[in-house]
C-alpha cells in the first residue's frame, strides 16, 4: 500500500532534494500536498537562467534613454496603404504602446477618473497620435490610438479621437519643442487650478530645473477653440499649465517626458500645500541661485521665460498668499509701501476678542 504524503511531508522531501515531479508520481497525496508540489514545479520551470547576451555592450559607451520620435521632414504618408504601413511600423507601434502604458500609469496614480485625461504625440510634419474619447486611460490598448493631423482631422483609427486634442495641437503649433502633451486631473495640482492659485517658485531646485515656472491659463470651456487658444498661448512659455477650474496639461520632447512633468507638477503642488500648513514662512532660494538653475535648464535644452529678469524678480512670490516672505521682493520694495501696522493691530484685537468670547462660552457651560 502506498504511503499517503501530507503537505508537511511533501515540503520535507523537496527540501531534501527530491524533485516535485518524482514525488507527484510515486505517492498518494493529500489535496494540499498536491497543490504545493504543482506550484513548486511551476516555479522551478519558470526560473530565469542567467546568460550573457551575444551582443554584450555592458562596457560600451553609456547612453541616455531617448524616447523622442524623429520623423523625416517632408515624408508624411499620404495614401491609405502608406498610412497603414506607417501606423503599424515598429517605430510608431512602440509610441502607441508607450501611450497605452502611460495612460495606465496615470489611472493607477489617480490622475484621471472615468474617461478623463488624454495624450498626444507628434509623429510627422502634420501627423499626431491621439488617445480616443470615452475610454478609460487605465484600459487603453495600443491599437486604440487615433492618427490625426494638426488641424484635428482624423486620418486613421477605429476609435474617435478625444475632443480635447485641439488644445494639445494649439501648443504644438506655437511651440516647436512640444512633441508630446499630457492632460490629467491630479488632485493637488487641480486644487491649485480650482483655487486660481499659481504655485510659487524657487522653493525646490528639482522643480525649477524640470518644470520652471508653472503657468496659469484662464478658464474656457474644455474642447472649444477658445480653450485651445488660451492654453496654446500660455503653453509657449510654460511646460506645465494649470487650467483654471479644469486640470493640468504638460508638454515635453516625448510622451515619457510630458508625463514626468505631470508627476513633477502634482508632487510639487502637494509639497507646497503641505508646507504652507506648517505655520512657517516659505523662504525661497536666492535670486543668484535661481539663475544657476535656469542655466542648468538651458543646458538640458529647456528654455525659461524668466531668463533676463533681475535677481530680485526671479523669486518674487508675493502673490502666492498674504504675508509670504520673499527676500527678493524686499530687495525690490518701493519706499513708502511698508507693512500697515494699523491693520496688524486691528487683526490682533479681533483675534483677542474671539478667543475671549470662546473662553467665556466654555466657562458658562462648565
Amino acid at each position: 500500500m502506498k504511503k499517503v504524503i501530507t503537505v508537511n511531508e511533501a515540503k520535507r522531501l523537496v527540501r531534501e532534494g527530491k524533485s516535485p515531479e518524482s514525488v507527484l508520481e510515486s505517492a498518494i497525496l493529500t489535496p494540499s500536498a498536491r497543490d504545493f508540489l504543482n506550484e513548486s514545479k511551476r516555479i522551478t520551470h519558470s526560473s530565469v537562467k542567467l546568460s550573457v547576451p551575444a551582443n554584450d555592450d555592458l562596457f560600451g559607451e553609456p547612453i541616455i534613454p531617448d524616447h523622442e520620435f524623429k520623423w523625416e521632414t517632408g515624408k508624411d504618408p499620404k495614401t491609405k496603404d502608406e498610412i497603414r504601413r506607417f501606423y503599424y511600423s515598429p517605430e510608431v507601434t512602440r509610441v502607441r504602446e508607450m501611450m497605452a502604458h502611460i495612460g495606465d500609469r496615470m489611472w493607477k496614480r489617480e490622475y484621471t477618473d472615468g474617461n478623463g485625461g488624454n495624450l498626444t504625440v507628434r509623429v510627422g510634419d502634420n501627423l499626431v497620435l491621439c488617445t480616443p474619447t470615452l475610454v478609460s486611460k487605465g484600459f487603453m490598448k495600443a491599437d486604440d490610438m487615433a492618427l490625426i493631423d494638426l488641424d484635428g482631422n482624423q486620418i486613421a483609427g477605429r476609435l474617435k479621437r478625444t475632443s480635447e486634442a485641439m488644445t494639445h495641437l494649439a501648443i504644438m503649433k506655437r511651440q516647436p519643442k512640444a512633441k508630446a502633451c499630457c492632460h490629467a486631473h491630479p488632485p493637488h495640482a487641480t486644487a491649485f487650478a480650482v483655487a486660481k492659485v499659481q504655485p510659487p517658485t524657487c522653493l525646490i531646485p528639482e522643480a525649477e530645473v524640470f518644470l520652471g515656472q508653472i503657468g496659469l491659463a484662464e478658464y474656457r470651456t474644455p474642447g472649444t477653440p477658445a480653450n485651445a487658444d488660451e492654453v496654446g498661448r500660455v503653453g509657449v512659455d510654460h511646460m506645465s499649465i494649470l487650467m483654471i477650474n479644469h486640470g493640468v496639461i504638460t508638454w515635453g520632447k516625448d510622451i515619457e517626458d510630458a508625463y514626468w512633468k505631470m508627476e513633477n507638477t502634482e508632487s510639487y503642488c502637494k509639497t507646497i500645500w503641505v508646507a504652507s500648513q506648517l505655520g512657517k514662512e516659505l523662504t525661497p532660494i536666492k535670486g543668484s541661485e535661481a539663475i544657476e538653475l535656469i542655466e542648468l535648464r538651458k543646458s538640458l535644452g529647456m528654455d525659461d521665460k524668466r531668463e533676463g529678469l533681475k535677481e530680485c524678480e526671479l523669486c518674487d512670490n508675493s502673490d502666492f498668499r498674504p504675508g509670504f516672505f520673499s527676500q527678493m521682493s524686499a530687495a525690490c520694495a518701493v519706499p513708502g509701501q511698508e507693512k500697515d501696522e494699523d491693520v496688524e493691530e486691528l487683526v490682533q484685537a479681533i483675534t483677542t476678542e474671539v478667543f475671549s468670547q470662546l473662553s467665556s462660552d466654555v466657562c458658562s457651560c462648565s
